[in-house]
């Protein structure tokens, strides 16, 4: 018993002068943000769909294949690329977008995260804001929200595919 005490008051004394400094103003590590790492963001992502308003995109696991469309009243476009992710916390999307009378060149976009707590906070770069990707417990504006497990929506890429590929 004296033993345990002589190895857990060094570790009782620390976090009282930690919760000391923390009143005094100084800033908690605890609360300081981190970069996640590039297995942490394939988490988030790989064999997801991202549902937007007027279209989705789908994160596929082999080969990180890319497929996303998106269709309005009077328009149709579907793409195709890659998804990657680095080790600064970015997820980046090369997506060629076509329509039917626009192809265009593929392009990158990319979000960075951080880590804070446990919460993700996400933004699109280059200056973009931050805002609440994930918290935890999943919070109601978080943005996750809008993933779903798997292909989800891979029915309404194909139907908007035809659309883009129809001669009329």
């Amino acid at each position: 018993m004296a033993i345990l005490l002589a190895l857990c008051a060094p570790l009782a004394l620390s976090g009282v002068a930690n919760a000391a400094t923390a009143k005094a103003g100084a800033p908690a590590k605890a609360n300081a943000a981190r970069v996640p790492t590039a297995y942490e963001l394939s988490l988030l992502y790989a064999d997801r769909t991202w549902i937007w308003k007027d279209g989705a995109a789908y994160f596929g696991q082999n080969g990180r294949a890319l497929r996303a469309w998106t269709s309005g009243t009077d328009s149709a476009f579907v793409a195709e690329g890659k998804w990657i992710v680095t080790g600064n916390g970015k997820m980046c999307m090369d997506l060629a977008w076509r329509g039917k009378s626009y192809s265009g060149k593929e392009q990158r976009s990319c979000y960075s995260h951080r880590i804070n707590g446990r919460n993700i906070e996400q933004r699109k770069d280059p200056d973009g804001e931050w805002y609440s990707f994930k918290q935890s417990p999943l919070g109601s504006s978080d943005e996750y929200r809008n993933f779903q497990p798997g292909d989800t929506k891979g029915a309404q890429l194909e139907e908007t595919r035809k659309l883009v590929e129809s001669k009329n």
